[in-house]
């Protein structure tokens, strides 16, 4: 069988197609624990901790060394300091600290459209400030980020709640309305912050870009139900999208205290999306660019299949899933990123670049590799070996 052979299963529809693939194909054997209809998959076991952090450090020291210049302050490159300092947090090393400090400082702390900025995008930058503000408190690093969010929930329309009209929103900028809200003890970012997820996830477009019957989300209202298909005509799920999905659902979850109001439709709902891509899952580990359709550009991704061990190993670590059961697609996935898309040197490839669809910036080849990918790379890991550890 071919290593890039996919197993799918689960006939699960939305409201006109079927999302999910519906073959299932491969080894005969006994059931997927986590979806008894699928056959078994070989399963690796979980890394050691030491070597998980040992194949972070080596893809995060590559891009640093690669990159003298820390870049700008877009959401792309928030993503990768995002990763960073998660990596920090776990290993302590000054030199990370050293270079997200001095990204920050290169940007004044600022965000790109100043503080009247709506823009998710825009936002994303503000995970970082408050990631350094908690290791080295001070008042500037977070006068830009809560300025603007403060304006969102206060004086600039607040009832205004439909800015987020694409899914990878919710990885931008959730995670800062939900940490400015314990910050200041103040319940309202949290309120702000659901009106605008909920405009996401139920109204956007119409019914809203999360199809309730398998748990996945259309990148935006262009892929809905009779909008844009495959070249063979099932629907487009593209996996990157729902990848910010499963991380802003993890980051915000991690910020809120548990006693918070929404805090359990974000724990169903970050489930629902862990449980449906074990399902889909490559036999190497990977997930296509396509969730819906296995033929549709199939190769390896790097990004979203990263996003989706950082969602599955907080979920297994959070007990909203079955640790036997899931245990197995993390490892799958782990080993399938650090034996096929990390190179030797460090270099981190098979990233699908900037875009918004499985076409989008295609080829992804051994070879193709962006700031927010590694980022995506480091949020999985650092996650996964806390699960390890």
């Amino acid at each position: 069988m071919d290593r890039r052979q996919l197993l799918v299963g689960g006939a699960a529809l939305s409201a006109s197609a079927a999302l999910l693939p519906t073959s299932a194909s491969a080894a005969e054997a006994p059931a997927h624990p986590a979806h008894p209809s699928l056959p078994a998959r070989l399963a690796p076991t979980l890394p050691s901790r030491a070597a998980i952090i040992r194949d972070l450090r080596r893809v995060a020291d590559h891009w640093i060394g690669a990159h003298t210049d820390p870049g700008d302050n877009g959401w792309a490159n928030a993503t990768f300091f995002s990763g960073l300092l998660a990596l920090h947090r776990l290993t302590g090393s000054a030199r990370y600290l050293a270079y997200a400090r001095g990204w920050a400082e290169k940007h004044a702390y600022g965000l790109r459209g100043g503080v009247t900025t709506r823009h998710a995008d825009n936002h994303n930058a503000g995970q970082a400030y408050l990631d350094l503000y908690e290791i080295e408190p001070e008042a500037q690093k977070l006068a830009a980020i809560e300025e603007s969010l403060h304006r969102m929930v206060y004086t600039d329309q607040p009832a205004k709640n439909d800015d987020w009209w694409w899914d990878d929103a919710l990885h931008m900028a959730m995670p800062p309305f939900a940490r400015i809200g314990v910050l200041r003890k103040d319940p309202q970012y949290w309120e702000k912050v659901y009106a605008l997820y909920h405009h996401t996830k139920r109204v956007e477009g119409g019914p809203g870009l999360y199809d309730t019957a398998t748990g996945l989300w259309y990148r935006d209202k262009r892929f809905l139900p009779g909008g844009i298909l495959s070249p063979s005509g099932k629907p487009v799920v593209w996996s990157r999208g729902n990848g910010w999905v499963a991380g802003g659902h993890v980051k915000t979850l991690k910020a809120l205290p548990g006693s918070e109001r929404h805090t359990g439709e974000y724990k169903e709902t970050l489930t629902k999306l862990v449980t449906a891509l074990a399902g889909v899952q490559r036999a190497d580990g990977f997930w296509n660019v396509n969730l819906a359709d296995a033929a549709h550009l199939p190769g390896p991704e790097t990004s979203g299949t990263s996003f989706f061990v950082h969602g599955t190993a907080y979920a297994i670590r959070s007990r909203l899933v079955d640790r036997a059961a899931y245990l197995p697609v993390v490892a799958r996935a782990w080993q399938g990123l650090v034996t096929t898309a990390v190179h030797p040197d460090g270099f981190l490839g098979y990233v699908q670049n900037v875009g918004d669809r499985p076409e989008s910036s295609q080829p992804v080849t051994y070879d193709t590799t962006s700031d927010f990918g590694v980022g995506a790379f480091l949020l999985g890991g650092t996650e996964l070996a806390l699960l390890a550890g």
